[in-house]
């Protein structure tokens, strides 16, 4: 282990942080292992383990879990490693201690991988951060890498990773398209989640979301798919997808989970359940080929996919569950550097995160115009005036805007007011005006926050009655290093009231919204700042 790969000391916080490319290259050394392994071929399987006592394995279960916590148990033990187990009950975090300072202490007793669930989301991420820079600190030889195993309501990557890799085996290894029906709670699945991300190893991927109002995917998730390039169909019951002609030939079933839900919704359980079970009348409807998955468990009393489906050909839940643990031990043996060294990739990652988008207009370049002030505005001798705010937004919306704009740049106590005009020459769309009379340069600091909080705007640096500097502010790829910035998402390891001190931290999408670096929860550029969501 001594040349490292691409994969040594990665982390897995969600599925896209291994490539597709990368991903498709784990599926290869999955397969050579499980055949090793039916076959029982000893010397394949020996070249895979990472047999190392000292290389220490953290199992970090914060809530609940059987299949994915003895799948890594085994895939773990498997390397000859050390294992070690946080028993929650009884630990650190009842006592108070963050995230950051637990696993901080962890990462210096020689444990080199964690693989963690917890109801908080994002807690992989904010730690692959904070452990690293701890590991620099302190010299430690190795910086920790983190598995997501499951993150509340976000993703869950490595069972993302079992089902494409079955998915694979029944599509003969083709990757040029899939269909495939996601029926249950799409609400709170978060293994369904994954899949807005993980389908897109995929040419030409066809997505059926098939869930009641109460249980269907968040819109975060189906605008991503959308984004893309998947072709999503809606539902609202199996009964209505079966009317209908085109049938997928992968259906993914998922536990609903009600109990999270409410009286409400409890009182209509039975109407809920019925609409996402299926039922003996529906084989018929089915294409030839079709294959059931589950990622388990299924609930004993009222399963999605009824026990007397398991001795049929539709069954491929028992075969995806087994895979779980073939799947985690070729991950391990990546990351820990075992396996990998052969591989490189033509894929190159462009950072997207260093676009400019403060543009300085060259004033000498623009063309004479005839100087034309809008309605109620008073040209000022020295100052600033923000213009083109929320272009297109009604009065009111504007408005509401712009003073959140006046809090952000801590321009509340300067003199001077907000406008909103309907444009020149017959526009019939409206846009707001900031004026500040006398009010200074903004700095650099202030240019990026007026862009993330207004972009599209225009700043206009007025001196001696003209403009001396004028600015374009387009959406920024990323705004951090804010102290009011916030996630709103309550489940969040980022959320002010989780008390973790985690700085928030966006990037920008195709969409032009901003996205949680951490829960990837998506927001308009007026909704992540704290003042908005007091």
């Amino acid at each position: 282990m001594d040349k490292k790969s691409v994969f040594t000391g990665r982390s897995l916080c969600v599925i896209d942080d291994f490539t597709i490319e990368e991903r498709k290259h784990l599926f290869t050394e999955v397969r050579k292992l499980k055949t090793a392994m039916q076959e029982n071929n000893l010397p394949v399987m020996e070249s895979y383990r990472i047999d190392d006592k000292d290389f220490g394995i953290y199992e970090v279960f914060l809530e609940d879990s059987t299949r994915t916590k003895e799948s890594f148990r085994n895939a773990a033990n498997f390397h000859h490693v050390k294992v070690s187990e946080l028993n929650s009950d009884s630990s650190s975090f009842n006592k108070g201690e963050s995230y950051a300072d637990t696993f901080n202490t962890l990462s210096g007793y020689s444990n080199s991988v964690f693989i963690i669930r917890s109801k908080v989301e994002g807690v992989c991420r904010w730690l692959e951060d904070e452990c690293s820079a701890y590991a620099q600190r302190n010299k430690l030889w190795r910086k920790p890498a983190f598995i997501n195993a499951g993150d509340g309501k976000h993703e869950h990557p490595t069972q993302e990773l079992l089902d494409e890799f079955t998915f694979l085996e029944d599509n003969n290894w083709k990757t040029d398209s899939i269909h495939v029906a996601l029926v249950g709670d799409l609400y709170h699945g978060r293994t369904v989640h994954s899949k807005a991300s993980g389908l897109k190893l995929f040419d030409t991927v066809k997505v059926d979301l098939i869930a009641p109002v109460e249980l269907a995917m968040p819109e975060t998730y189906v605008l991503k798919m959308r984004e893309n390039g998947f072709e999503v169909r809606i539902f609202s019951s199996l009964e209505e997808y079966l009317a209908q002609k085109d049938i997928a030939d992968k259906w993914y079933f998922t536990r609903p989970q009600l109990e999270r839900m409410g009286d409400r919704i409890l009182q209509r359980q039975e109407q809920l359940r019925s609409a996402i079970t299926f039922k003996r009348s529906y084989m018929p409807l089915l294409k030839e080929g079709t294959k059931f998955y589950h990622p388990l468990p299924r609930h004993k009393v009222t399963p999605t996919i009824p026990t007397y489906l398991d001795d049929t050909s539709l069954n491929g839940w028992e075969r995806q569950s087994i895979n779980g643990m073939y799947v985690r031990i070729i991950l391990l043996a990546l990351i820990g550097g075992k396996i990998g060294q052969t591989f490189v990739p033509e894929q190159k990652i462009v950072d997207q995160e260093r676009a400019e988008y403060i543009f300085e207009v060259d004033l000498t370049q623009m063309p004479l115009r005839e100087k034309v002030v809008s309605e109620g505005v008073t040209p000022i001798h020295n100052g600033l005036v923000i213009d083109h705010i929320c272009r297109g937004d009604s009065p009111s919306v504007i408005r509401d805007h712009m003073r959140l704009i006046s809090s952000v740049l801590g321009l509340d106590e300067d003199k001077g007011g907000e406008w909103v005009s309907s444009g020149h020459k017959g526009e019939d769309s409206f846009k707001g005006i900031i004026f500040r009379p006398d009010a200074p340069d903004l700095t650099r600091k202030n240019l990026k926050r007026l862009a993330a909080v207004a972009p599209g705007c225009t700043l206009n640096i007025i001196r001696d009655g003209k403009i001396e500097k004028k600015y374009r502010l387009h959406m920024p790829p990323r705004i951090y290093n804010f102290d009011d910035l916030a996630c709103t998402n309550e489940a969040c390891i980022s959320y002010p009231q989780q008390n973790e001190g985690v700085p928030a931290h966006f990037t920008r999408n195709k969409e032009n919204l901003f996205a949680c670096s951490y829960c990837e929860k998506t927001h308009s550029f007026k909704e992540i700042w704290q003042s908005r969501n007091k």
